[in-house]
C-alpha cells in the first residue's frame, strides 16, 4: 500500500484532495494517508523516501498561486507532478456546542482561507479578531484548544473533533476552486492525452533581455504559456525564478523543443507534465506534417 502524505492534520482540503485521486484512479488501490504539518513538510517526506508521493495545493482561482508549495517544489532534490485535482471551495465556520456567532471574539483561520472570506467576515463577524493557524484542520484544532471561539475550517474537521457548524458554504466569491497536485520522486512523466499541462522553474541569467527571449521560445512555436508568476530567490535583491505553465506535454515536439532550447542559456527545473483537469489554453501545433515532409527530404522526394 503507497504512503501519500498531504498538507494536514486531518480534514484539510488537502486530505479532500488526496481521496479525490483516490477514486479516480490515481493509486492502484487505497493508500495510507500520512498528515504533514506544511507543504514543504509533505514534500520532504517524499525527498527522503519516507512517503511514496505528496498532494499538496498549488494555485488558487481567488488567491493566486501557493506560494509555500512554490517555492518547496523550486529548491531541494527534485520531484515531479504527475497527476492533479480540483476542488470547488468554500468553508464551514465551527464553534464549540452552544456556541452563536454573536458569541465569536477570536475567529481562527489560515491565512489563505482568510483572504478568501474577507468580505463575509467583515458583514457577519466584524466584532472577532483573527487567530492565525496552520492550516484549515488547525484552526479547527486550535478552537478545541480553546485558542479561538471559532474556526474557518471544513465540514469534514467539524465532524472528525466534535464542533458545530455557526455557518456554512461561506465564501466571497462562488465557485472559488483549488488546484491541488501529486508529487513523486522524478519519474516517467504519465502518458500524453492532448489535454495536458507542463510546469518548469526557470532561473535566468541577469542580462538584458533574457526573459523576453525565454518566453520567445514559447511564442515562436505556437506554445500556450498559462501562468508566469516570479518569486524571490532569497539570496539577494533583485533576483527572481520564474514558474511557467503551459499548455502540452514533454512529448509534444513544440514543447520539448521549447525546453532544449531554454536549457542551452538559463538553469531549468522541470515539474512534470500530466493530464489538466480542465482545459486552460491552445495545444501546441502538430509538426507531424512538417516531419513528413523532413523525411521526404531526407530521401530526396520532396520538392516543397
Amino acid at each position: 500500500m503507497p504512503r501519500i502524505a498531504y498538507f494536514g492534520p486531518s480534514g484539510t482540503f488537502t486530505e479532500m484532495a488526496l481521496a479525490q485521486l483516490e477514486s479516480s484512479g490515481a493509486f492502484d488501490g487505497p493508500v495510507e494517508r500520512v498528515a504533514a504539518p506544511s507543504q514543504g513538510a509533505a514534500l520532504d517526506l517524499v525527498r527522503s523516501r519516507d512517503v511514496d508521493g505528496a498532494v499538496v495545493p498549488i494555485e488558487s482561482s481567488v488567491e493566486g498561486s501557493i506560494s509555500a508549495t512554490l517555492d518547496s517544489l523550486a529548491i531541494g532534490a527534485r520531484l515531479q507532478i504527475i497527476a492533479e485535482t480540483e476542488l470547488e471551495v468554500s468553508f464551514t465556520i465551527l464553534g464549540r456546542p452552544g456556541t452563536t456567532l454573536a458569541d465569536v471574539r477570536t475567529l481562527a483561520a489560515y491565512p489563505v482561507a482568510a483572504a478568501q472570506i474577507r468580505l463575509w467576515v467583515a458583514r457577519h463577524l466584524p466584532q472577532a479578531r483573527s487567530y492565525t493557524s496552520a492550516s484549515n484542520a488547525a484552526a479547527a484544532e486550535d478552537v478545541v484548544a480553546g485558542h479561538a471561539d471559532a474556526a474557518v475550517s471544513t465540514a469534514l474537521a467539524g465532524e472528525r473533533l466534535g464542533l458545530i457548524a455557526l455557518a456554512s458554504g461561506v465564501a466571497d466569491h462562488e465557485q472559488a476552486i483549488t488546484r491541488f497536485v501529486l508529487c513523486t520522486r522524478p519519474t516517467v512523466a504519465p502518458p500524453a492525452t492532448g489535454a495536458d499541462r507542463t510546469s518548469i522553474v526557470l532561473e535566468l541569467p541577469n542580462v538584458p533581455g533574457s526573459l523576453m527571449r525565454a518566453f520567445a521560445e514559447f511564442a515562436t512555436r505556437g506554445i500556450d504559456l498559462t501562468r508566469i508568476e516570479s518569486r524571490p530567490t532569497r539570496t539577494g535583491m533583485g533576483t527572481y525564478r520564474f514558474y511557467l505553465d503551459c499548455v502540452g506535454h514533454i512529448d509534444d515536439t513544440a514543447v520539448a523543443e521549447a525546453l532544449k532550447a531554454l536549457h542551452r542559456t538559463a538553469r531549468i527545473r522541470f515539474l512534470g507534465s500530466w493530464p489538466a483537469t480542465s482545459a486552460t489554453g491552445t495545444p501546441p501545433p502538430s509538426d507531424e506534417a512538417a516531419a513528413e515532409w523532413l523525411i521526404q527530404l531526407r530521401k530526396g522526394m520532396a520538392d516543397l
